[in-house]
């Protein structure tokens, strides 16, 4: 695998916004960033060329952070929550989830609206929600609809009526089922763009084996033979990781958060650079490990 574009970098990448609302990652010891912090990871961002942001309602007030720190001319993608059972009807729902965004964010606009629960456009009210989100791609007040998804196999259950703009899932150098399933170039193929995220597990990737909590040691042929491969490369966990996901076929936008500026400086000099072929061994689709939600962090 080559290595990415140094002149490219800023423009593949979108700045991950849930640390600007919540103590968000499993190697995350400062918590939630402070305004100051934010402020300068945004001048960070927009001085290496990153224009697009990733956030979400249910990123704490990751939203009200950003709009207060001025992120008018920034193509910022957001996500609906998952739709609760209530008197509202799903366009009335979508439209006021909508407003509350747009307020908070102090635009009039979104590049990007994303479901987090793509499971409910299966439901009952899965053709009302699609056809709510096309509604407001129609009026201007979104650019692109997409969903996020945290395996290929949430695609296949998609009704192939429900077109999208954007797709984003996890990727990883452990994680990657995008790429193996195929989905990632079909994707490609019918004109939808993929953004991937959690292309660190969290930090999961980047710790040290000392500081790896114990839940992971049913994983140590795994980690070993990724300690091993750093080492015949000699790339660090982070230049493997960015450059990684960088240089995957079929990936529009990479994903990435941080706390500070200092620390996307540092992702930024780790993209530029070869990536050498990463050996299969080290892929997985053993969700106990690839999906946080299932993890004991004890």
């Amino acid at each position: 695998m080559s290595s990415a574009s140094s002149s490219g970098i800023g423009l593949r990448i979108a700045l991950g916004t849930a640390q600007f609302g919540l103590p968000y990652g499993i190697s995350n010891a400062r918590g939630q960033i402070t305004q100051d912090e934010g402020r300068a990871i945004i001048a960070q961002a927009r001085s290496a060329g990153i224009h697009t942001i990733d956030t979400a309602i249910a990123y704490g007030n990751s939203e009200a952070s950003l709009g207060e720190l001025d992120v008018s001319g920034w193509q910022i993608i957001t996500k609906l929550p998952e739709m609760p059972v209530s008197g509202d009807t799903v366009a009335d729902w979508v439209a006021a989830q909508l407003d509350g965004s747009l307020q908070r964010l102090r635009t009039d606009s979104v590049h990007g609206l994303l479901l987090h629960r793509p499971a409910q456009l299966l439901g009952r009210d899965g053709q009302a929600l699609y056809h709510a989100l096309l509604a407001e791609r129609e009026a201007g007040r979104v650019g692109k609809i997409g969903i996020s998804v945290y395996y290929p196999a949430e695609l296949e259950q998609m009704p192939p009526s429900m077109k999208f703009d954007i797709v984003q899932a996890p990727f990883n150098v452990l994680d990657t089922r995008m790429a193996r399933s195929g989905w990632a170039a079909r994707l490609q193929d019918a004109g939808c763009e993929l953004h991937v995220r959690s292309i660190f597990l969290q930090g999961l990737l980047l710790m040290p084996r000392p500081a790896r909590p114990a839940y992971f040691s049913r994983w140590n042929t795994l980690w070993a033979g990724w300690e091993r491969w750093l080492q015949d490369t000699g790339l660090s966990p982070l230049q493997a990781c960015v450059r990684y996901a960088l240089n995957a076929p079929g990936i529009d936008k990479v994903v990435v958060g941080v706390d500070s500026a200092e620390h996307l400086a540092e992702i930024l000099a780790a993209a530029d650079g070869e990536m050498p072929p990463l050996p299969a061994s080290l892929h997985t689709d053993d969700t106990a490990l690839l999906n946080p939600a299932l993890w004991n962090r004890s």
